[in-house]
């Protein structure tokens, strides 16, 4: 008989050809057959389920090396003690993630589990772990629970609250741009979030419309910590000084250029990059790559998002504008001030902070304007009129003129 593991490894290959529509479920339980009926004969029975789907013409060897990392993760969330994999949420480049049910407590969670690829890279393993650890330093109904982080065999894993609902991006994708009220009350929520998190002094980083999850009773979560810093971490500032952390769409200025001094207002701004993408349909700058996003984060104007979405009240596109303010002094002095100001707006009434900040702004316009008129210098060469050559030239001009004048009149007089 085939040993445990590979008997257990041939399973998981099995279920996945099927699922990815490799080969029939008729053709894998044949195969598996013939393995496990096979204990007499060494030659078949040190094959694998692969090898013999390869060799019996039902998939080729190329398919069977296409999905090898994605069976490796299958084989990781198959591996974790205390845990039954129920089925797979999501892929990405850092991480796949399953739906689980954990045993002790008999509920069910989410395992984020890291590639294969980054299982050897120190780098990748620390990350991984100081997600868990941020996520775990924050206890608040709109942030994402972490229960557990460890290791299994080569696997690390994280485990995590399980959100039944989907993300702000599904919504967008699908239905365009939200309505106001929804997007207020989300913004809200996710406020909430972000101050809980800057209160205990971290910073997000990554807040976008795949990280903002809704549940089916509405409550909102913020999720993925794995871009979040301690603020007073200047060790972790340092040693990413000059490198752009973060999603090119909502990215802040300071983050792209790599600033060391990266403070809550950094979240601010990608929230109201959010906001913009919720309410218009659309992110704030498009670009044909990553670096020509960014390059229009930090020198473009924002188009106003009530000039592209006229139903939008003038409070939520102030909101927004103060929010991505490209200069981080002239965003909100605080997450509490943001909260303030969508909760004004929700009520129906003006933006006071928001409010506030553009009339400074106008104040400090009109000052600039005011000083431009009493400082500005006629463009003939600068410097006092009786200095100028052309004064001269006319003077001149003027004095031959009145005595070519003077000597017509004496000689019409004599």
């Amino acid at each position: 008989m085939p040993e445990p593991a590979q008997a257990s490894l041939d399973s998981v290959v099995g279920r996945f050809v099927v699922e990815k529509g490799l080969a029939t479920r008729e053709e894998v339980d044949d195969c598996l057959s013939r393995i496990r009926q096979s204990s007499g004969d060494s030659d078949v029975n040190q094959r694998s389920l692969s090898s013999m789907l390869v060799s019996e013409g039902i998939v080729t060897q190329r398919q069977i090396e296409r999905i090898q990392p994605e069976l490796e993760e299958q084989r990781a969330g198959r591996q974790i003690p205390g845990y039954q994999i129920l089925s797979k949420l999501g892929a990405g480049a850092m991480a796949t993630v399953y739906k689980a049910r954990q045993l002790s407590l008999d509920r069910i969670v989410a395992i984020k589990v890291l590639p294969q690829k980054h299982s050897n890279d120190p780098n990748f393993i620390q990350r991984f772990y100081d997600e868990g650890k941020a996520a775990a330093k924050l206890n608040h109904p709109n942030i994402v629970g972490a229960y557990d982080v460890g290791q299994a065999g080569n696997f690390h894993y994280f485990v995590m609250e399980f959100v039944d609902g989907r993300t702000v991006y599904d919504d967008i994708s699908k239905n365009g741009a939200y309505p106001e009220a929804d997007a207020i009350r989300i913004a809200v929520q996710v406020t909430k979030a972000l101050s809980h998190a800057h209160a205990a002094g971290f910073i997000h980083r990554d807040v976008k419309p795949k990280n903002i999850m809704i549940a089916s009773s509405g409550t909102v979560k913020l999720a993925d910590m794995g871009l979040a810093r301690a603020v007073s971490d200047r060790e972790a500032a340092e040693a990413e000084a000059g490198k752009a952390y973060g999603t090119p769409y909502y990215i802040s200025p300071e983050q792209i250029r790599g600033e060391v001094e990266i403070d809550f207002r950094a979240d601010i701004y990608a929230l109201g990059a959010t906001l913009y993408h919720m309410v218009t349909g659309r992110v704030p700058f498009e670009g044909p790559n990553p670096s020509a996003v960014m390059h229009r984060h930090l020198k473009d104007e924002l188009v106003p998002p009530d000039h592209i979405n006229t139903h939008l009240t003038s409070g939520i596109s102030e909101i927004i504008e103060v929010a991505m303010a490209k200069s981080a002094r002239k965003r909100y002095t605080t997450t509490e001030d943001l909260l303030q100001d969508l909760e004004q707006v929700q009520r129906g009434e003006k933006p006071s902070i928001a409010r506030k900040i553009f009339d400074i702004s106008s104040l400090a316009s009109l000052d600039s304007d005011a000083t431009e008129i009493t400082t500005f210098e006629p463009e003939y060469g600068g410097g006092p009129l009786m200095e100028q050559p052309l004064f001269w030239v006319a003077v001149l001009g003027w004095a031959a003129f009145l005595l070519a004048l003077v000597i017509l009149l004496v000689l019409a007089a004599s």
